[in-house]
């Protein structure tokens, strides 16, 4: 199998090409410190007074993804000329939706929203409709929502991505088991890249088995490893979260495996995962733009306020392996 460097959408010169495109036409402006818009972390970036957009996060602080998201909301703002609120809430959902009702309140010229788990904003963001804010999802979908349009990976396309790497590469049999480690089981990206797994798995009798490592990096490593010693009969991994990803390799070494002999895919957003594809630990990774979903959704809605069509999504996602991780370890932090 020809290994893919592109899963669907917009490339990312696609992209940036709009984001240049409409940055021109709208100018620059500087960045300042503010207050965010709810529970969590924030900053605000922008001209007062040309549109204020709400970028809304349930990323921890400490998520690389949700960090790179967040700056490139800011650089949104910067670059358009317009106010960009964000904020980061750690997953705590009453917060996240203190967030979405300050930024109704607040009149919002657009929000954006990532959501953590499936219908839990259907109703903030119908108000939000009603109220004639627009609001744009990115990270985790919503589709039954009325948001105008989706920025980010899909996630259950995701899941059939790493499945087909490994049937398609032969590093998976008929029988085989695969492990799936994620940081929170239940949540929406989990079941949908999950589906997405067995999809391709069903017709090769490939089964799996989903885990919770949890989100602490400390105590997901102890879980994984303990995993790992219990079950000597993994025959590949799936991580389905960044945080998992990044302790692929001290979990393998904890169980005396040496890199390669248990295949590995699943997300690649930070740095250890772009590491441990070079040294051979993690086959592939899955680098999902973040920096994409802060600065698109922000674009879009600054697009409708001044009149221009907007209803579409854009799928941010590409395969690395060791041959081409050099394009996306330098966007990585």
């Amino acid at each position: 199998m020809n290994e893919p460097e592109s899963t669907g959408g917009l490339s990312r010169r696609g992209i940036l090409g709009i984001a240049g495109g409409v940055a021109a036409s709208f100018g620059l402006a500087a960045c300042t410190r503010g207050k965010d818009s709810g529970g969590g972390s924030g900053s605000t970036s922008g001209a007062q007074g040309s549109g204020t957009y709400y970028w809304i996060s349930h990323g921890a602080p400490n998520d690389q993804v949700h960090v790179i998201a967040n700056k490139g909301a800011t650089r949104a703002g910067k670059d358009l000329g317009v106010t960009v609120r964000t904020s980061l809430h750690n997953n705590d959902i009453p917060s996240h939706q203190q967030a979405i009702q300050s930024a109704i309140a607040a009149k919002a010229t657009g929000i954006a929203t990532s959501i953590p788990q499936a219908k839990v904003f259907n109703d903030l963001i119908k108000q939000a409709t009603d109220a004639g804010i627009p609001v744009v999802t990115f990270n985790q979908d919503e589709p039954d929502s009325e948001r105008v349009a989706y920025v980010g990976a899909d996630l259950k396309n995701a899941g059939a991505v790493w499945a087909h790497y490994l049937v398609d590469n032969n590093l998976v049999k008929p029988g085989d088991k695969v492990w799936l480690p994620v940081e929170v089981a239940g949540a929406s990206y989990q079941v949908l890249e999950t589906e997405g797994a067995k999809s391709v798995f069903a017709e090769k009798n490939i089964s799996v088995d989903v885990f919770q490592a949890g989100g602490d990096p400390a105590a997901s490593l102890t879980a994984m490893r303990n995993y790992l010693t219990a079950h000597r009969d993994v025959n590949a991994i799936i991580g389905l979260g960044d945080s998992v990803m990044g302790n692929v390799p001290q979990a393998l070494q904890g169980v005396g495996a040496t890199p390669g002999k248990i295949p590995v895919v699943g997300w690649g957003n930070n740095k250890a995962t772009a590491e441990a594809v070079k040294a051979g630990w993690v086959n592939a990774a899955l680098w999902q733009f973040p920096d994409t979903q802060g600065y698109m959704p922000i674009v879009i809605l600054n697009m409708l306020h001044n009149g221009l069509a907007g209803g579409y999504d854009i799928t941010s996602q590409a395969l690395y392996t060791k041959k081409n991780v050099a394009n996306f370890e330098r966007f990585v932090q």
